[in-house]
């Protein structure tokens, strides 16, 4: 379906990759959920695990973003995980194959094509330019377009110009466009860059060819000190996928147990943020969060 952008309310589900290893005891390497494609039984588990979700969103009738597991499954981090350039073609097909399936064809549910960081999704080893990021996420941009993704999304990103990098290879593969950053504690992007300055580089490095911004892992508390008042870029701020925890990037990364935190002060919290973010529809979880977090999400921003 087209992506839904009228105003209307958009849900997503919440951190796939937590709830998968400290909820189900799946061992993801490095963090790669796109290796449940490669069963039956992977895929079952996918199915169970958006099933809720989907229920929420009709519930509470709002559209539904549907995130392929395809995080991972760019060319260095399939290398990583022992898929071969054509393997790593088919996954990433099959990943919209399969979310399409699990959306059911429901009105109000779209296919988000997902395209993640070369780096760390937290603290990047080294920094591509514009062109070198374009060159990098082709491939994997091209196939989830070619595959029927409703929108192909860099999410977690750390700076500017790998998000130009991404844009400018969806435009390319004439597939529409998204872009989550994240950030840090005092509401930067992990490079320093405020989110303004992000959105509007990239903005005007792309003819603001992205269809909507986002930011995802980092609470609410922490992306509040990013918005700053007046300005266009905040209209081009959408959506929101809180983490659970108000820990810092660092202090998640080297803990080894479950920080879920309190679904409803992270629904409070979300929505408090909203109203300094009016344009932001979509609403959704990230690391920690499960469905009882989404759920109290719906309660607190959508009635």
């Amino acid at each position: 379906m087209a992506l839904r952008l009228d105003g209307g309310p958009v849900i997503t589900d919440g951190g796939l990759e937590t709830w998968l290893i400290f909820q189900r005891g799946i061992e993801l390497p490095h963090f790669a959920s796109c290796v449940l494609l490669d069963d039956d039984d992977g895929v079952e588990t996918l199915r169970s695990y958006f099933g809720p979700y989907l229920e929420l969103a009709r519930v509470h009738g709002a559209g539904f973003l549907l995130d392929t597991t395809t995080w991972r499954a760019s060319g260095e981090w399939g290398a990583r995980l022992g898929y071969s350039d054509a393997a790593l073609d088919s996954l990433n097909r099959r990943a919209v194959e399969v979310a399409r399936d699990i959306g059911g064809g429901a009105e109000g549910v779209a296919v988000v094509g997902i395209v993640g960081p070369r780096g760390d999704g937290y603290s990047p080893a080294f920094l591509m330019d514009e062109a070198e990021a374009e060159r990098y996420h082709t491939r994997q941009v091209e196939t989830l377009a070619d595959a029927g993704a409703d929108v192909v999304k860099g999410v977690t990103l750390t700076y500017p110009a790998e998000a130009i990098g991404i844009v400018r290879a969806a435009a390319a593969a004439g597939a529409p466009a998204a872009v989550s950053f994240t950030v840090e504690t005092d509401g930067r992007l992990p490079d320093g860059t405020t989110l303004r300055e992000a959105v509007e580089r990239v903005d005007d490095a792309t003819d603001g060819a992205a269809a909507y911004y986002m930011v995802n892992c980092a609470h609410p508390t922490h992306i509040a000190p990013a918005v700053e008042p007046g300005g266009a870029w905040l209209e081009r701020i959408r959506g929101i996928r809180a983490n659970a925890s108000r820990r810092s990037h660092a202090e998640l990364d080297g803990s080894g147990e479950l920080d879920a935190g309190d679904p409803a002060e992270l629904a409070s919290s979300l929505a408090r943020l909203r109203e300094q973010l009016p344009a932001v529809t979509i609403l959704g979880g990230c690391c920690g969060t499960d469905e009882r977090h989404i759920a109290a999400i719906c309660g607190a921003c959508l009635g």
